[in-house]
């Protein structure tokens, strides 16, 4: 793994940790470039969420190095790390209950309460990226279907303005066309050159939306590799570590 450089938006170099005195992850390294979308892949238990909760500093116990945007995170509080380091969708979205839509946005960008022009730029930005929630903006956001909740979800994290953006499994429990108007948002996420980790089941969202991909199991990463090149025989051999 080399050294940090101005276009890595996240490098991580030898994680390994867990819960308790039992590592779930096994010095992990990879990185996210400044602009780029990337996968981590696995099976369910793989290690992926613990990774995720260790960028946020969610993990106190672990050896290794995490780098967001130039900046050790390592040693840092999650409400640190949360200042416009990185934000994520966790699994399940986790909607404030009882906010309506636009509470919910405003509160993902509740750091940058004393700017108004860019609470106001960055809530334009998601109500360009999701018209449907725009609609509903003052409708209770768990009130909505799973889709626009993950429309929300999705929003809230922008709100934040992070220079890393994390996802975890955005996917999960949408039907087909949900999932279909989520890779789009994704696309164009990426398109807007914003620095995306995405954790995923769904290799057919990872190789449309990514630009590399690293697949992690038991607790390892066993293979990657970028989605471009990936024809056939990588994909059946990412879908073999999936099982």
């Amino acid at each position: 793994m080399s050294a940090t450089t101005q276009t890595d938006a996240l490098v991580v170099e030898g994680l390994s940790g867990g819960y308790d005195r039992f590592d779930v992850v096994h010095d992990i390294a990879f990185r996210v470039g400044c602009g780029e979308a990337v996968a981590l892949l696995g099976p369910n238990g793989a290690g992926k969420t613990t990774v995720l909760r260790a960028i946020m500093g969610l993990l106190r116990h672990r050896r290794g190095r995490i780098e967001i945007d130039g900046t050790d995170v390592v040693a840092a509080p999650p409400h640190r790390i949360a200042r416009g380091l990185a934000a994520m969708v966790p699994e399940g979205r986790r909607l404030f209950v009882g906010q309506s839509v636009e509470d919910n946005l405003r509160l993902g960008g509740i750091r940058l309460r004393g700017d108004r022009a860019r609470t106001e730029e960055l809530l334009a930005g998601v109500f360009e990226l999701f018209p449907v929630i725009e609609r509903y903006r003052d409708r209770e956001a768990t009130a909505l279907s799973g889709g626009e909740q993950q429309m929300v979800a999705i929003g809230r994290m922008m709100m934040a303005d992070p220079a890393l953006m994390l996802l975890d499994e955005p996917s999960l429990g949408l039907a087909p066309l949900a999932i279909a108007d989520l890779s789009a948002a994704l696309r164009r996420l990426r398109e807007q050159d914003r620095s995306i980790l995405l954790v995923e089941q769904r290799v057919d969202i990872a190789l449309e939306v990514c630009d590399r991909i690293y697949v992690l199991s038991g607790g390892r990463i066993v293979d990657e590799g970028r989605a471009s090149d990936m024809g056939a025989e990588g994909r059946a051999l990412i879908d073999a570590y999936l099982g």
